[in-house]
């Protein structure tokens, strides 16, 4: 029996062996599913950090903007600018604009859409044909004119019948029967809902919206681009300068602004938020009408005063 019980010790230890072997294994298994766990929370982390420090220096763009517009006082406000700063490390790139600079889809006449997607490369019978349905989108039904847009959408295959009331924003235009989508993304720089405004304030506009204006001629355009920096900041100079064009522009100002802070981070990584504001009283300065992060880079500078 001793015999016996010496020879089936070493299987025994070899078991054990084997056993603790295969418990390292596992624990080292763990630790490493550990490590890797800790790794991915502490980057999710810093992204989560860095998304709230860019909300945070997004905010304080806008208080700057707001700040730099108020103390301008009401007849002196510009129209666009821009501001320059550091904060925490981060640049900030902040530019501002009057959202009168842009076509007001709620606002402006049949003649001035119109003018906008000729710009844009449609044809006169079709640019026609778009604001015909962007302003009844927009415009409650008579009596008279009853089930015929309703007829139309149903005709085309939509699912769903016009709004007949103001635009919510910019982006239900892409349900407007008509424009192509391709067409619609082009035209989207260009259009708001906030401004409230039938006409545009040519001397912050982009030369598309100022090209867009009924009466507009190449030749006009250019000299206008040209003079408009030396112009005088009133109805009367700009009428003269656009002449048969400047019926359906102004230089009178919008409380709505469109602000883009564009943020520079110490790793090199960029980011640009954009909101859209509209001025108020001392009390309350300011309200949001939209925000928007991640917004693409532009492709090139916005023009700055």
């Amino acid at each position: 029996m001793m015999r016996l019980a010496s020879q089936s010790a070493p299987s025994d230890r070899g078991f054990v062996i084997v056993a603790v072997l295969w418990l390292l294994a596992a624990l080292a298994a763990l630790v490493t599913i550990f490590s890797v766990y800790l790794s991915n929370s502490a980057r999710a982390l810093a992204v989560t950090d860095e998304a709230v420090q860019a909300e945070g220096l997004v905010s304080a763009g806008v208080e700057l903007t707001v700040y730099q517009l108020q103390i301008a006082g009401e007849d002196a406000r510009p129209a666009q600018g821009s501001i320059r700063t550091r904060l925490n490390g981060v640049d900030l790139a902040v530019t501002f604009v009057s959202e009168a600079a842009r076509i007001d889809l709620n606002a402006a006449p049949k003649e001035l859409i119109a003018g906008l997607w000729t710009v844009l490369g449609a044809s006169a019978e079709d640019a026609k044909e778009f604001a015909d349905r962007i302003v009844a989108w927009r415009t409650k039904a008579t009596p008279d004119g009853a089930g015929h847009e309703d007829a139309l959408y149903r005709a085309a295959g939509r699912t769903y019948s016009p709004r007949q009331a103001p635009f919510a924003h910019v982006n239900e235009l892409a349900l407007v029967l008509g424009p192509p989508p391709a067409l619609v993304a082009r035209a989207l720089p260009y259009l708001t809902v906030f401004s409230g405004a039938s006409g545009v304030d040519v001397k912050a506009a982009q030369p598309e919206v100022i090209a867009a204006l009924p009466g507009m001629t190449p030749l006009l355009l250019k000299q206008f681009l040209g003079d408009r920096d030396t112009l005088a900041n009133d109805d009367a100079a700009i009428a003269a300068a656009l002449g048969p064009a400047g019926a359906n522009a102004s230089a009178r100002k919008s409380r709505a602004y469109r602000i883009q802070v564009r943020l520079h981070f110490p790793n090199g990584r960029q980011t640009m938020s954009e909101v859209v504001i509209r001025l108020r009283n001392d009390e309350d300065p300011y309200r949001v009408l939209s925000w928007q992060n991640d917004v693409p880079m532009p492709r090139r500078a916005s023009r700055e005063s």
